[in-house]
């Protein structure tokens, strides 16, 4: 069975003697249903997994990827989508999409941006769609190392690339003054992970609104009566256990969030110690202030300092002046998206009043 992700497509098919092309959406006019960087992987059989318009150019898409197949050479095709199909698909208006589409062979940039995927580790891809480089590619790390024909250009790539990995979203466009040469870059970061520790109602809630943003859910609550199936069907998991059982084999990471919710020390003390041991990019406590300060003295008791406790989000949620379970799961979405973000949650607060 082929996999249903493109870049696994394109090695599954290569090792089974085909040849491939992969076609990436590198600019976006107007309301296009597919953001730049999306991408479809197509073999010389006809088959595509992946989208770059949500259906209305596939076809077309496919056919350039077959002639670049056989051709052996890349092109950048622009593609309208009509106001009649935009409308049938229910957006607002047409608009226009630019696809990179290059034959697409193994080489050690692809073999890199596997194994860091499997490792968790948040890369970024670059291909130069048009100019002096055309047909380049390169994958960079955090830490300034490179691979590829791109990484030898960095100086010239260096805003760009800093801004993919800042606002962990793709960027494309010129590089050079020549004013051809056009780079996309296509971050492929860590997979979102909301761990949940309490299965009260706020998190049933909190589950459907991660689910609906792609974050897989984690619940973990060692009260059975609590963590049933029946009301957390829609979660990815449930632990029925006590968080210091589960999270070492969580392992919470930069792609992780942790929402501390049960309001019981017994299970709030030891997730927060655990979710501050860990490399998790939020944490979250429910609880008033007062509260807080009490498990604040616990945890600095237990040798965490106030550098410590300021990663720690409490009152949770941003402050959007609701107080039931559903608007308080909704808050606390919205200041898990905005720390993802590195938006200032003072400023999105001084807004919403």
């Amino acid at each position: 069975m082929t996999s249903r992700d493109p870049i696994q497509a394109l090695f599954q098919w290569t090792e089974s003697g085909q040849r491939v092309a992969l076609a990436v959406v590198v600019k976006a006019y107007g309301s296009s249903p597919r953001p730049v960087g999306a991408m479809m992987a197509v073999s010389e059989a006809g088959e595509f997994v992946g989208s770059v318009s949500g259906g209305c150019v596939e076809s077309a898409v496919v056919q350039e990827a077959l002639e670049v197949i056989s051709e052996n050479r890349p092109r950048l095709k622009t593609y309208g989508i009509s106001d009649e199909w935009a409308m049938g698909a229910g957006l607002t208006c047409g608009g226009n999409i630019q696809v990179y589409i290059l034959p697409w062979e193994q080489n050690r940039v692809w073999r890199e941006l596997i194994s860091a995927r499997e490792n968790r580790q948040p890369v970024v891809l670059g291909v130069c769609y048009a100019g002096r480089w055309e047909g380049d590619l390169g994958l960079f790390y955090r830490d300034g190392q490179g691979i590829g024909e791109l990484a030898q250009r960095q100086m010239a790539l260096a805003e760009m690339l800093a801004a993919t990995f800042r606002e962990e979203r793709p960027h494309s466009g010129v590089v050079l003054p020549d004013g051809s040469t056009s780079v996309v870059f296509i971050p492929f970061f860590l997979p979102q992970r909301l761990i949940i520790v309490g299965a009260v109602h706020i998190a049933m809630s909190l589950v459907r609104f991660a689910n609906e943003l792609g974050y897989e859910t984690i619940v973990v609550d060692p009260r059975p009566v609590f963590a049933t199936p029946e009301r957390f069907a829609h979660a990815d998991q449930l632990l029925v256990a006590w968080p210091q059982e589960v999270f070492p084999d969580l392992e919470p990471d930069l792609g992780t969030s942790i929402a501390v919710i049960s309001h019981d020390d017994k299970l709030d003390i030891p997730a927060l110690e655990l979710a501050l041991q860990s490399d998790a990019r939020y944490i979250g406590a429910l609880g008033s202030r007062k509260t807080m300060a009490r498990r604040a003295a616990i945890l600095r008791e237990a040798g965490f300092t106030d550098a410590d406790l300021a990663r720690i989000h409490n009152p949770i949620g941003l402050d959007l002046g609701g107080r039931s379970p559903e608007e308080i799961a909704l808050a606390t979405m919205a200041e898990i998206v905005a720390t993802r973000y590195n938006k200032q949650l003072l400023d999105i607060s001084e807004k919403l009043h």
